[in-house]
């Protein structure tokens, strides 16, 4: 068993997972992707588009999109929703306004059908601003209480102090390795029911 993990891992280390970065434009997704690929803050513009580069992290590597999120862009997100393995929805937990709008936006993605295998994670930013919403307060906003049949899981994070990032880095690393465990066990599985019942 364990050296069948340890393929498996293997395999994992070997594969590039496909992250997309989204949310509402202004919540710190530019900032996030250039601090996990060179561990610093980058000085960024509004993304008109998206910015893509590859991040490793702790031997694993993603393919990470930073998808632009300015009103005129969001219907296009879809366009890059094929094939991916995670979203990292970040939150601007000092914009008290657009909550409404963010919690729109992310049930409206999370009912597309490219994108009912990935894993969610919420980055609820900008902690470290005064007058921010709690971590308990973006989660209710959200409603992700009310999401089923989705990993996922939220973190407090203020992507120009890196504080938060690895945290859910590694979650979000651990919980990619479940899924790919399980997806390949499910099919060595299916492989021996097929195998047993032709012979």
């Amino acid at each position: 068993m364990r050296g069948l993990l340890s393929y498996f891992r293997n395999l994992l280390g070997s594969r590039e997972m496909r992250i997309l970065i989204l949310g509402l434009d202004g919540a710190g997704k530019t900032t996030i992707l250039y601090r996990l690929q060179v561990g610093e803050v980058v000085t960024t513009i509004p993304t008109i588009g998206f910015n893509v580069e590859q991040v490793t992290y702790k031997n694993l590597k993603f393919q990470v999109w930073d998808l632009g999120g300015q009103t005129s862009i969001r219907p296009y997100w879809r366009c890059y929703y094929s094939n991916t393995d995670a979203i990292i929805y970040v939150v601007d937990s000092a914009d008290r306004d657009r909550i409404g709008i963010s919690k729109d936006e992310l049930i409206l993605m999370l009912q597309e059908e490219e994108l009912q295998g990935a894993i969610l994670v919420v980055l609820a930013n900008k902690q470290d601003m005064a007058g921010c919403l709690s971590v308990a307060e973006v989660h209710q906003a959200l409603g992700l209480d009310a999401l089923k049949n989705r990993t996922f899981q939220i973190f407090k994070t203020s992507a120009t102090k890196g504080e938060g990032l690895d945290q859910a880095m590694d979650w979000l690393s651990n919980a990619l390795q479940k899924n790919y465990f399980e997806f390949r066990f499910s099919c060595i599985n299916i492989s021996c029911i097929i195998f047993t019942r032709n012979v």
